[in-house]
């Protein structure tokens, strides 16, 4: 479900108007475009889950208030939250430039390393999660680029209108704004409506896990009194009160009370545990393709862990493919309407560096002192992450001073012959190394 190819409907709407889409309260902002109101986010069951989907999926009356509600409320989920952090952070620790006749434009790329940006691409990957993202373009005072983000629960993705209250059943076309940008992703609803229901169950069993550890996880206190003494009940029940929270069993002398518990309590508490690791992986899967890179597994093997580790970055190769689509398709008309000429270039990811400084440093050794390449030294000093020194000429020339004295030294115990001469050619074998042979790799 999270991999594959992404495929997605974009809608991108100019209009001659200045109308701009503005959101507040009923109090606070009364003249907004939108009137918006607290999410109902907890309180979730399985039935109005269903309800929920059945009113979204309405062919001509869609309504997706409940839907977005529950979505609200599912992110307070910690591993949710997780793992779909984890997939966005997979694309935005890529960096992203605009390049023009292969060199980077610095002008479009002041504009992409501004805040608004980085916002902007969470927006439109969000797209894929809540089904769509519709936002506003516009040029702040600044002169950089800003939008507003259109809250879902007043957007009617299938008649493209925007509604001013979020149980409307009309509302105005998407024509009537200028510079909206409409991004659908793969799934009508988002992927959250495959990973809601998990949610749902897992908060149902963490509570009756709760639930569990409060009735047998705490010793139960036995007090007992004279029945005949009244005296003797109160300081029982109030000694009973004031000594913390846990169950306590109050009665009378000659009374008892029996437990009948389950042979194995450890056992059922397992129970609990193992469905909460079910519905995580269920999330992991829908979001990111794959439980191991997530969740430890006893059954797991490095190979495996491989896999699930490519299938992973498949998916992220395909969130970042559906960015680029965005930049250099359906943005094109906007950035021109901004002022912003993209014409003749586009938008790439630029590949990070993913080779450890200790493996550069052996390669560098290997190709300059073993197969005699000449590497500038101040490509190396870039590469590895060192400062290079201010006197470096001078080191340079001191090193190189060394470097001829040792060769003349031994070239002139070389040339004594003797014990002596045959050790000083060995290390001057060993001081060069082997020399490639240059015809035969074609340089």
């Amino acid at each position: 479900m999270a991999s594959g190819n992404i495929i997605s409907r974009f809608f991108n709407r100019r209009s001659s108007s200045g109308r701009k889409i503005t959101a507040g309260g009923q109090v606070t902002a009364p003249g907004s475009t939108i009137i918006t109101t607290q999410p109902q986010r907890f309180g979730m069951d399985l039935s109005q889950y269903m309800a929920a989907v059945r009113a979204a999926e309405n062919m001509d009356y869609t309504q997706r208030t409940l839907l977005y509600d529950m979505y609200d409320g599912a992110l307070l989920d910690t591993h949710l939250l997780s793992v779909l952090g984890k997939r966005k952070n997979a694309v935005l620790s890529s960096p992203i430039e605009f390049w023009r006749d292969g060199v980077p434009d610095d002008k479009v790329n002041d504009q992409i390393r501004s805040p608004w940006f980085r916002r902007f691409v969470k927006d439109i990957l969000d797209a894929q999660f809540m089904g769509f993202t519709l936002m506003q373009f516009s040029v702040g005072k600044d002169g950089y680029i800003e939008y507003f983000n259109v809250p879902r629960k007043h957007v009617d993705p299938q008649l493209r209108l925007i509604r001013r209250y979020q149980t409307d059943i009309t509302g105005v076309p998407f024509e009537e704004y200028p510079n909206l940008l409409f991004v659908q992703g793969e799934m009508p609803l988002g992927l959250l409506a495959a990973c809601l229901p998990w949610v749902i169950r897992k908060n149902g069993t963490v509570g009756d896990w709760s639930q569990f550890s409060e009735l047998f996880g705490m010793p139960i206190r036995d007090y007992s009194y004279d029945a005949a003494d009244e005296d003797a009940r109160r300081r029982t029940l109030q000694d009973a009160m004031n000594q913390g929270s846990a169950g306590a069993y109050i009665h009378p002398d000659g009374t008892k009370l029996s437990f009948i518990e389950a042979g194995n309590k450890t056992g059922s508490a397992d129970v609990y545990d193992r469905f909460v690791d079910v519905c995580n992986a269920e999330m992991s899967k829908a979001v990111l393709g794959n439980t191991l890179t997530t969740e430890a597994s006893d059954t797991g093997t490095q190979a495996l862990g491989t896999v699930h580790k490519k299938e992973e970055e498949g998916v992220a190769e395909s969130d970042r493919d559906f960015i680029l689509s965005v930049l250099n398709y359906d943005m094109t008309d906007i950035f021109s309407a901004l002022g912003i000429n993209t014409e003749g270039g586009e938008f790439v990811f630029v590949d990070a560096d993913s080779v450890p400084k200790v493996e550069k440093a052996q390669l560098f050794n290997t190709a300059k002192n073993v197969l005699g390449l000449p590497i500038d030294d101040d490509y190396m000093y870039q590469e590895l992450g060192i400062e290079k020194p201010k006197n470096y000429n001078s080191m340079k020339a001191d090193a190189e001073k060394r470097r001829e004295d040792t060769l003349s030294r031994l070239a002139e115990a070389s040339a004594a012959g003797g014990a002596e001469g045959e050790a000083a050619k060995n290390r001057l074998k060993g001081f060069f190394g082997i020399s490639p042979d240059y015809r035969a790799l074609n340089w």
